[in-house]
């Protein structure tokens, strides 16, 4: 089981304009800022941050898949309209899968540095 993961973004403030809307969907937060430029995600019943950006010295990454759990088809559309109303492309809408399984239910977009980043749902409603 993965603890936490981090993207280096190219414009931190831009990814967190697009970060904050889009994960606010699925109930994940922005919960700190230790550093300048430097932002954790996750739910605030834990206080653990587990999705980090970051604009360091460095390239910021390209072509990485990170999906979060929705907890319904709902919430799966829901951040897909708020992922696209902060800007994202769209790189699948809401829609069953079933070749990943029969209810997998998912939404695909590219954040600002072009990242596929997916809500998915595997409830059968």
């Amino acid at each position: 089981m993965l603890d936490h993961v981090g993207l280096d973004v190219a414009d931190y403030e831009g990814s967190k304009a697009f970060y904050v809307p889009v994960l606010q969907t699925l109930g994940i937060e922005l919960l700190m800022e230790p550093a300048p430029l430097i932002g954790g995600f996750g739910y605030r019943s834990d206080s653990k941050p587990f999705f980090w950006i970051a604009t360091r010295e460095r390239a910021p990454q390209s072509g990485v898949h990170v999906a979060f759990a929705a907890g319904s088809r709902e919430i799966v559309d829901a951040f897909h309209a708020a992922a696209m109303a902060a800007g994202a492309t769209d790189n699948g809408g809401p829609g069953v899968r079933e070749l990943y399984h029969p209810n997998y239910y998912g939404a695909f977009v590219l954040d600002p540095d072009g990242n596929n980043v997916e809500a998915v749902s595997h409830s059968a409603a």
